[in-house]
């Protein structure tokens, strides 16, 4: 369908060029034309290279590896289309790192997500659709509306190709564990839970226990994202000596460095399996990695959003 029929632009940010251009090539359209620079000071500069009076905007910046900035950039991004006179601007944020920040669990904290969503709305956004937020219930933040997408159905169906029987589907920890077990319900499988303690604000947990019957079994490890691979790593070295038999792990949002590529390596986990979220080129070159994408999920999700349908039917 031609962009001008849908009535749409869609834009993308410096962190998602790669998968906005795979959005367009799934919607068929082009991608919009756009500027941002980056000074020696810091300073972000964008720029809006085409007419977008009365159009729908969508701007897609993942918020991830340098979330400080990349958010900053949307902001900025969003008020240019505003003061552009776009007829609506909806932000695709495929991950929101800020999503972390959802509560006030200790005295004199940030309730950093809420500070997000507030910053979003007064820049004028008009729309989030995001994927896989680390705490769901953030979407009452927000006084605009937010599509929240699940990459478990493309994960799982990578997973049903990889031919791994009498499999075990493994949450790190508690909080996962209704999400580990709708991944369960797909894939046919049971459940195991790691119980999981962290001492600190730092990236580092420790897995103390393994709940369920893993022995003889294959397990997956399933998660929402992973930076230092270091919760993966203990609950996949604790299913080993709780007798599991071949280890594979899967999480939405790839955000691994240096160190946590060769956590990984280093680890009984045969194979990672993440999704295109996170541009993290560097990653992705990893033996261990697989990538699907979840680009044409976000390209239905605008589709129906266009024709007025329901997003119910992504989640069916």
């Amino acid at each position: 369908m031609a962009s001008g029929e849908m009535g749409i632009r869609i834009f993308a940010g410096t962190t998602s060029v790669a998968f906005a251009e795979r959005i367009c090539a799934y919607l068929g359209v082009e991608i919009g034309r756009s500027f941002a620079k980056r000074f020696s000071e810091g300073n972000t500069f964008v720029k809006v290279e085409e007419k977008v009076r009365d159009k729908d905007v969508y701007i897609i910046q993942s918020i991830g590896l340098d979330p400080n900035n990349e958010f900053m950039e949307l902001l900025f991004w969003i008020d240019a289309f505003k003061r552009a006179s776009a007829g609506s601007v909806t932000a695709i944020l495929p991950f929101f790192s800020y999503a972390k920040g959802d509560k006030k669990d200790e005295p004199r904290v940030s309730i950093r997500a809420r500070v997000c969503a507030d910053c979003l709305e007064t820049a004028g956004v008009d729309r989030i659709i995001t994927m896989d937020l680390h705490s769901p219930q953030i979407q009452g933040f927000f006084k605009k509306p937010v599509d929240h997408l699940y990459g478990m159905k493309t994960l799982c169906g990578h997973i049903q190709t990889l031919g791994f029987d009498n499999l075990v589907v493994v949450s790190p920890d508690v909080g996962f564990a209704k999400n580990a077990r709708n991944y369960a319900d797909l894939l046919g499988t049971s459940v195991a839970i790691g119980d999981k303690t962290r001492a600190s604000h730092d990236e580092n947990a420790q897995v103390l226990e393994i709940i369920g019957d893993v022995r003889g079994k294959n397990a997956l490890i399933v998660d929402d994202f992973t930076i230092s691979c270091g919760t993966l790593v203990d609950t996949a070295r604790a299913l080993r000596e709780h007798g599991a038999k071949r280890i594979i792990a899967c999480v939405t949002h790839p955000l691994l460095g240096e160190s946590g590529l060769a956590c990984l390596d280093a680890s009984p986990i045969e194979r990672l399996v993440t999704t295109d979220t996170v541009e993290n080129t560097s990653a992705f070159r990893h033996l261990k990695l697989t990538v699907v994408s979840v680009s044409g999920l976000f390209a239905q999700a605008i589709d129906i959003i266009q024709t007025r349908k329901c997003l119910s039917q992504l989640f069916d």
